[in-house]
C-alpha cells in the first residue's frame, strides 16, 4: 500500500515541477547559491563538529568529544553562554520593541520629513565609525565625554576604567547594542506600515475600532505579520550574535571574559587571526549557536502568529 502511495506521489512531483518549470528555473540561480553558500557550509560544520580538525591534517572522527569539553570542561564557553543570554534576553525584545515603535510614529509624519527621520535613525547601524565614538564617550582617560562630564561634575574624583571594569561590560554593551539596532527590521517595518490598506482602517471604525491602540492591535499589526516575522529573524539572530561590538569596545578577549559571547568564543577557536585553530571544536561552538537560534526562532514566530487573532 505504501508503495503504491509512493509511486503516486513521485508522478504528481514531477508533474508539478514540468508545469512549473518556468517558475523553478527562475528561483534555480538563487536556491543554487543559497544552498552553496547556506545550507552547505552549515551541514559541513555539523559534520565537522564530531572530528578533530587543524585545517593541516585530515580530519580525525572523535565522536562527542568537542561537546563534552564544551559542556563539562571549558569554563569560558559557560560565560560566554551566559553574557550572550542576558544580552539576547535585553537587546533583543527592546530593541524589536523600540524598532516597531519608533517606525510606526516616523510612519505618521510628512513624507519628506519621514525619509529625513528614516535615515538619521537607520544611520548608526551602517555607520563605521559608531564604535568610535563610544570609545569617546566611554574613554578611560580623564578627556573621555564621560569621565570628564562626571568629574566637572563633582561626582567623581578620579576617571572611570570603563571598558576595562568587568562590572561595567554588559552595561555597557547593552547600550551601544540597542544605539545600533535599529537596522533592516527598522526599514522593514517602515516598508510594512506604507502597505497596510487605509480602507481597513475605516472598516475598523465601523466595525468598533475606537482608538489608535485598537488600530494597532486588530489592523495594523496583523497585516504586517510578514515584516514582524522578518524582523523577529533579524533582531534575534544580531542579538544571539553580538560579537564585533565587544571586541571593538572591550577588547578581544576582554577583560576577565566579562564582555565574552558565544560568537567571539567562536571566533577565539576558529578563527583564521587564532593561534588555536580548532576548527572541529568551533565548529561545536557554532552548531550549539544554530539550534539555539533556530528554536528561539521558532518559538517567537509562534507567538507573532497569535498577534492580533
Amino acid at each position: 500500500m505504501n508503495n503504491l502511495i509512493e509511486k503516486k506521489k513521485k508522478p504528481r512531483l514531477w508533474f508539478q515541477i514540468k508545469k512549473n518549470k518556468v517558475s523553478y528555473s527562475m528561483i534555480a540561480p538563487f536556491f543554487l547559491i543559497f544552498f552553496t553558500f547556506t545550507v552547505l557550509p552549515v551541514l559541513m560544520s555539523f559534520g565537522l563538529s564530531f572530528t578533530s580538525f587543524d585545517m593541516l591534517q585530515t580530519p580525525k572522527f572523535i565522536g562527542l568529544d568537542n561537546y563534552i569539553n564544551l559542556f563539562l570542561n571549558d569554563e569560558v564557553f559557560l560565560i560566554a553562554v551566559k553574557n550572550t543570554f542576558i544580552l539576547a534576553v535585553i537587546t533583543g525584545p527592546v530593541s524589536y520593541i523600540m524598532a516597531f515603535v519608533f517606525a510606526w510614529l516616523i510612519n505618521e509624519l510628512p513624507r519628506k520629513i519621514r525619509w529625513l527621520m528614516t535615515l538619521i535613525f537607520y544611520a548608526p547601524s551602517i555607520s563605521g565609525s559608531a564604535y568610535l565614538l563610544w570609545q569617546l564617550i566611554f574613554s578611560s582617560d580623564m578627556y573621555g565625554v564621560l569621565n570628564a562630564t562626571l568629574m566637572n561634575l563633582g561626582i567623581t574624583n578620579a576617571p572611570i576604567l570603563w571598558l576595562d571594569t568587568p562590572k561595567y561590560a554588559l552595561p555597557i554593551l547593552i547600550i551601544v547594542q540597542l544605539w545600533l539596532s535599529l537596522g533592516v527590521s527598522f526599514l522593514a517595518f517602515i516598508a510594512g506600515l506604507q502597505t497596510v490598506d487605509k480602507t481597513l482602517y475605516e472598516a475598523g471604525a465601523i466595525d468598533g475600532v475606537r482608538n489608535r491602540w485598537q488600530e494597532l492591535w486588530y489592523i495594523t499589526l496583523p497585516q504586517m505579520k510578514p515584516q514582524l516575522m522578518f524582523g523577529a529573524v533579524m533582531q534575534i539572530t544580531s542579538a544571539l550574535g553580538i560579537a564585533a561590538v565587544s571586541i571593538n569596545l572591550l577588547g578581544f578577549p576582554s577583560t576577565e571574559y566579562s564582555g565574552h559571547t558565544i560568537v567571539t568564543h567562536l571566533m577565539d577557536f576558529g578563527s583564521t587571526n587564532s593561534t588555536r585553530l580548532e576548527m572541529g571544536y568551533a565548529s561545536a561552538i557554532a552548531t550549539v549557536l544554530f539550534f539555539i537560534m533556530l528554536g528561539t526562532n521558532l518559538i517567537v514566530q509562534k507567538v507573532i502568529r497569535r498577534v492580533g487573532t
